[in-house]
């Protein structure tokens, strides 16, 4: 399915291919990272320090850079099986109810990132090795999980409007 077939949908979209890029390039650095301290723990007993830290710190906000690109994309796992048999209405019903769910689950998941992110930095926690400090991924997921309750909202609206159609 492509983006979108609205002015506000294909600039949804551009914002869900850029927030992609950006998660590739953090997870090309990360594998690129790991790969120098692997070599370098094989050939010369020196790994990257804090290598471990950053591959969790950058996982974060790898999955939260890639989240709406799949669901701008409606590519998330479906589990259709049980589904296959209904009716075009009860499909998308079904479909509502899922991305409502989804929309709202993201919703609470940007909170308390958010929440989370607001406490660490009063607490200023620090990564142990590297001495990162630790609200600064959090902050990093924030655009990505915000547009995602974006999409779901939108998506939401839209499987509405095509109920209503029908």
């Amino acid at each position: 399915m492509s983006s979108a077939s609205s002015p506000p949908g294909d600039a949804l979209g551009r914002l869900c291919d850029a927030s992609a890029a950006l998660g590739a390039l953090v997870l090309l650095a990360i594998a690129g990272m790991t790969t120098v301290s692997v070599i370098g723990r094989a050939l010369f007993a020196h790994p990257i320090l804090g290598d471990v830290e950053l591959v969790q710190l950058g996982g974060a906000v790898v999955v939260a850079c890639f989240l709406p690109y799949t669901q701008m994309r409606r590519a998330n796992i479906i589990v259709d099986f049980f589904t296959t048999r209904a009716s075009a209405a009860a499909q998308q019903r079904m479909d509502l109810a899922g991305t409502a769910l989804y929309t709202v689950v993201m919703a609470l998941v940007l909170w308390r990132v958010a929440v989370g992110g607001i406490d660490i930095h009063a607490a200023q926690e620090r990564s142990m090795l590297m001495d990162l400090p630790l609200w600064l991924p959090y902050a990093l997921m924030l655009p990505g999980l915000a547009l995602c309750v974006l999409i779901g909202l939108v998506q939401c609206q839209r499987l509405l409007g095509r109920g209503e159609a029908a």
